[in-house]
């Protein structure tokens, strides 16, 4: 464990460092929540009681989902892996006293907390002081914001577990973008990150929310909105944690599988 700790140490002391990066994704991340929320604006004033949440809710909905966006992004700032993996270093990797899927998985945490850290505080801030009724609105109860840290957390583990498994899939392939964008695109979508999941048709819901995507971000930000509540909230924590077991045991039974048949071309 004290391995892995020191992978993640070194991981968020050298992405701290690019504060230009930082600067322009605190202004992104405010532009875009901006647009977002202008265009909820227009679909409440036209057809508001169709949909299944208050405008408050969708407002602390979009915040929260641009606070922890990078954390919870499967495809994210990893591409020293993917690099390891495509010029052959992973033959490095192999001789290293340290199993890889925990160096990996320890590594991928460190890109998504680091890069959520640089930019929450300064989101956060802008998003308390806006006006009503586009700022951000506090969580009800103690009970409420305890049950959304815990789901943040498993939402993490969970999202590194499933980008795992797009990591070893490129000991099988040659490119890694083709991957990415499928990935991208059906994560974004499946996990409510375009939209909440609750505006889903009724049918379609009731398939997504048993997926693992939906437990990615959905879980956590329909917590912190109140738009699920009390056993509710259980049930969502409890099909976060099954599924990432299940995604982890699954990752390093291909991990063990892959790294015995992978071969380095060159030299």
């Amino acid at each position: 464990m004290k391995k892995y700790l020191s992978v993640f140490r070194i991981r968020l002391i050298n992405n701290i460092q690019y504060r230009t990066v930082t600067f322009g994704a605190v202004a992104s991340n405010i532009v875009w929540v901006l647009l977002e929320l202008m265009m909820y604006v227009a679909l409440y004033n036209s057809a508001g009681h169709l949909l299944p949440m208050t405008f408050s809710q969708i407002v602390s909905y979009i915040w929260v989902k641009r606070i922890v966006m990078n954390m919870l992004a499967v495809v994210a700032y990893d591409g020293e892996i993917y690099s390891v993996i495509n010029n052959g270093a992973v033959a490095y990797e192999l001789v290293r006293p340290m199993d890889l899927y925990g160096k990996w998985y320890s590594q991928a945490v460190a890109n998504r907390v680091t890069s959520t850290l640089i930019t929450c505080i300064p989101v956060l801030l802008i998003a308390i002081i806006l006006p009503e009724p586009f700022g951000l609105h506090f969580p009800m109860s103690i009970i409420q914001v305890f049950a959304f840290f815990i789901s943040v957390f498993l939402a993490l583990g969970l999202v590194v577990a499933f980008a795992m498994l797009m990591f070893i899939t490129l000991f099988y392939t040659i490119a890694q973008r083709g991957i990415k964008i499928i990935v991208t695109a059906v994560s974004s979508f499946l996990s409510g990150g375009l939209i909440p999941i609750t505006f889903f048709p009724k049918k379609v819901f009731a398939i997504v929310k048993y997926l693992p995507f939906s437990s990615m971000q959905s879980t956590p930000l329909l917590i912190y909105s109140g738009n699920i509540t009390g056993t509710e909230i259980l049930k969502g924590i409890a099909m976060q944690i099954i599924w990432m077991i299940i995604l982890i045991a699954i990752g390093k039974v291909l991990m063990n599988h892959s790294i015995k048949h992978v071969v380095v071309q060159g030299g």
